[in-house]
């Protein structure tokens, strides 16, 4: 596989530049843990992004991101109502349930892994208003979705709505937050709607090591610091989780490299025709092909995973050579 046509995973691609220059400017003695003047800077710098107050917190993992912001949303005998393919589901490894104390995942379904007021509602409504049943605490969202969906703003409007009549909380798991805003083309306020959480995903953006929790009410913050302590997510050196979170804010550089992987996304999808499996909203694409014509492109160099027994996941980077990006494009066209 060559590296140029690697299109595993966005958590492959290599870090920005900036940010090793961000950590080195850093690297020198200051307040350990969250004392330092980075991490008391980030509450401002995405209260300024999102337009409200916020209180922003470091952790170092998408997992634990996700995990400690339900955590402060749902009590250990509730429950979280989440698409049945949510990554909080699929891929965390349990990690939820171990987090929020045996909380309970609630799954619902949507077309293109996204949640609708509707097939919330199916969920949790059978639920009886008594003590021997699970009730729903929260709903979480991601946006992206995992098969790179975008809830628009009226979408994420209509869930907000729902889970304000039912008293639940909202949470937005933002791994892919900022391939979302560029496509959507509107503020980071406008996609994120109504939650009370979000998890701003910037590792698969261009980032190492942090990742961060985005409250916007201020009070679950407080909440959520002590649980960060306990889940052992409090670095003695947080300021160079700081300054990474900082410099991708800076001059918007975070959106500037997600239209940059979302581009190469598109370049890849405008030859797939109606192999694809969904619309290519953000930077993954799902391509119906056959075992034959998986090792057809993967003998041309290009990594990609297998999805299920006939397709193939393509994930686009920040950094993806637009070249490799054309390449693969008249690969898949000529299968």
């Amino acid at each position: 596989m060559s590296r140029s046509k690697q299109f595993l995973s966005d958590n492959a691609a290599s870090v920005h530049p900036q940010l090793w220059e961000a950590m080195r400017a850093v690297d020198e003695a200051d307040a350990p843990y969250d004392g330092d003047a980075l991490s008391q800077e980030m509450d401002a710098r995405f209260g300024a992004l999102f337009g409200r107050e916020c209180a922003a917190l470091w952790v170092a993992t998408g997992t634990a991101a996700n995990c400690l912001a339900l955590a402060t949303l749902c009590d250990p005998h509730g429950g979280v109502v989440c698409h049945r393919e949510a990554h909080i589901e699929m891929d965390e490894a349990g990690a939820p349930g171990f987090y929020l104390h045996g909380a309970k995942l609630m799954l619902a379904g949507g077309a293109g892994a996204k949640l609708t007021p509707d097939t919330i509602c199916a969920e949790i409504d059978p639920i009886r208003d008594d003590v021997h049943q699970v009730q729903p605490h929260a709903i979480s969202v991601t946006q992206a979705s995992e098969y790179g969906r975008c809830y628009r703003p009226e979408e994420l409007l209509a869930i907000g709505n729902l889970a304000q009549a039912r008293g639940l909380g909202l949470h937005v798991d933002g791994a892919r937050f900022g391939n979302a805003v560029a496509f959507l083309g509107c503020s980071p306020a406008e996609a994120v709607g109504p939650a009370q959480a979000l998890s701003f995903g910037f590792v698969k953006n261009g980032g190492m090591s942090a990742e961060a929790i985005v409250f916007f009410d201020p009070r679950l913050a407080d909440i959520a610091r002590y649980r960060r302590k306990r889940a052992g997510h409090l670095q003695s050196k947080g300021r160079y989780l700081a300054a990474q979170v900082l410099a991708m804010l800076e001059g918007d550089l975070w959106l500037e490299n997600a239209r940059a992987a979302n581009a190469a996304a598109a370049e890849i999808a405008s030859s797939c025709g109606d192999r694809l499996m969904h619309p290519v909203e953000a930077n993954e694409l799902f391509v119906r092909c056959t075992i034959a014509e998986r090792e057809a492109l993967r003998a041309q160099g290009f990594g990609f995973y297998d999805w299920g027994a006939d397709a193939a996941r393509f994930v686009t980077a920040w950094n993806s050579d637009p070249a490799a990006a054309s390449e693969l494009a008249k690969a898949v066209a000529s299968l």
